[in-house]
């Protein structure tokens, strides 16, 4: 850890501009939260993004600070980080997430912000920076968790469908929208569980290594802020985004939406339990492929599918390199 010389200001400039980075993955994951609830009209979108973002802002009831943590020390050496570090990290991934909403592109926020913290970590420092048994649990979990979420929306659309085999459609309908109150409901708790934890890591290694911190922990603060701002960027949407998720991969029924958001929702709770900072974006993805494709493979527009996939492996390659950029122009600027 470097020795306190950074200025106060530079530090709450750095904590705010985490703040936006939240805000923005908000906005970005917003799609995620009500694309199905939308998509099948079990909601408004405005009703939609309030009802996502309170779950999103109350999911720091049911969850600890686990992810958090692997974010904070467990995936870069923190005694060679500094502010100006992380102030290079979340640039480039705001810029990534901007980009990535501007072109309609359900990318990962959460691999945006590992990526971005990574190459700025690799370009003061080098490669010996990385912490590998952190990365090969993260690098694990970028296939594991969409995949994980497909089988899951795959089984349980087969075991609901013949659940109800016998039911009017009518009646299947009316019980399939009260469901997916609850399954959009579970899987916000899940998004706001995992993904706010990722910016209380960051700010949380912001203070230790700027001196301000003793010991590395997540104050209660920090919570509280990083929830609010993941909800308030809900609350903003991120239609375009919508679009994609909701209909350009498979069209959505009442009974569909209950099933991708159920299956998410299991996924991103166990890899919340065990600290691993997943890809929400990638989960309900997957758990939405496996649905459709459960009614029919040719159901699935694969093509979208193959682009969201290629988004997914760019995400962190590409974050890291526009802050190894951003870092080594602005040793030569300041």
């Amino acid at each position: 850890m470097e020795p306190v010389s950074w200025s106060f200001s530079f530090i709450v400039i750095i904590i705010a501009i985490a703040l936006l980075f939240d805000f923005t993955n908000g906005m970005q994951d917003a799609a995620n939260s009500v694309a199905t609830v939308v998509s099948t009209r079990v909601l408004s979108p405005r009703q939609a993004v309030v009802w996502a973002a309170f779950f999103n802002f109350i999911a720091f009831l049911f969850f600890g600070t686990h992810v958090a943590t692997t974010i904070g020390v467990g995936l870069i050496d923190i005694n060679v980080v500094n502010p100006h570090v992380i102030f290079c990290g979340l640039l480039s991934a705001i810029i990534w997430n901007i980009l990535t909403v501007y072109w309609g592109i359900p990318a990962s926020a959460s691999h945006a912000l590992i990526g971005g913290y990574l190459g700025a970590a690799v370009a003061k420092a080098g490669f010996g920076v990385v912490i590998v048994r952190g990365w090969v649990k993260v690098g694990s979990f970028i296939f594991i968790a969409p995949l994980l979420g497909m089988v899951l929306g795959n089984l349980l659309m087969i075991f609901t469908t013949w659940l109800v085999r016998k039911q009017p459609l009518r009646r299947i309908n009316l019980w399939s929208r009260r469901l997916q109150l609850l399954s959009a409901a579970l899987y916000s708790l899940g998004h706001g569980g995992n993904d706010a934890q990722k910016t209380m890591g960051i700010i949380a290694s912001l203070i230790f290594t700027s001196g301000h911190m003793k010991t590395f922990h997540i104050p209660l603060w920090v919570v509280l802020s990083s929830y609010s701002a993941i909800a308030l960027g809900t609350l903003s949407g991120g239609w375009r985004v919508i679009k994609t998720m909701g209909q350009k991969i498979v069209r959505l029924r009442p009974i569909d939406g209950f099933c991708a958001e159920t299956a998410s929702a299991t996924s991103i709770f166990l890899a919340t339990h065990l600290g691993i900072p997943v890809s929400t974006t990638h989960v309900i993805t997957g758990a939405v492929t496996g649905v459709g494709a459960a009614r029919s493979v040719s159901s699935v527009k694969w093509q979208v599918t193959l682009r969201i996939i290629w988004a997914w492996v760019l995400t962190i390659p590409m974050s890291a390199l526009i802050a190894a950029a951003i870092y080594r122009v602005s040793l030569l600027v300041f």
